[in-house]
């Protein structure tokens, strides 16, 4: 079982930079995939960027490549969602799933925390 909290969202200004985390519990983070995803008000959830067990691979949607990086802390049982250069279409709900690396489905899902991008 895991359990993620996200943190760092805000209100930030077009260009500006964001780095939100999800922390989670239980021993055996470091055994799951990683991922970020994000909804708007009105629009479906979307796949945003996620990362593998070790780490050793990464993998963004178009709209946020170059711009958003994703990571992770073992140590610190928590993954990393760094936004630069934001923009206003960035605006939405970002949440942190986990999925063991036997499956394919994200089975873990943390609450969101809001991000803002004015124009």
């Amino acid at each position: 079982q895991v359990q993620l909290v996200e943190s760092g969202g805000g209100l930030v200004q077009t260009g500006g930079s964001l780095r939100l985390s999800c922390a989670a519990s239980g021993r055996t983070f470091s055994s799951y995939h990683m991922a970020w995803f994000r909804q708007a008000p009105g629009k479906e959830r979307e796949f945003v960027a996620r990362i593998t067990w070790s780490g050793g691979y990464t993998n963004y949607a178009d709209s946020v490549k170059g711009r958003f990086t994703i990571s992770r802390d073992s140590a610190k049982n928590t993954v990393y969602l760094q936004m630069n250069s934001l923009k206003p279409e960035d605006t939405a709900v970002y949440v942190c799933a986990a999925r063991p690396r036997s499956t394919d489905t994200y089975n873990y899902w943390g609450q969101g925390t809001q991000v803002t991008v004015s124009s």
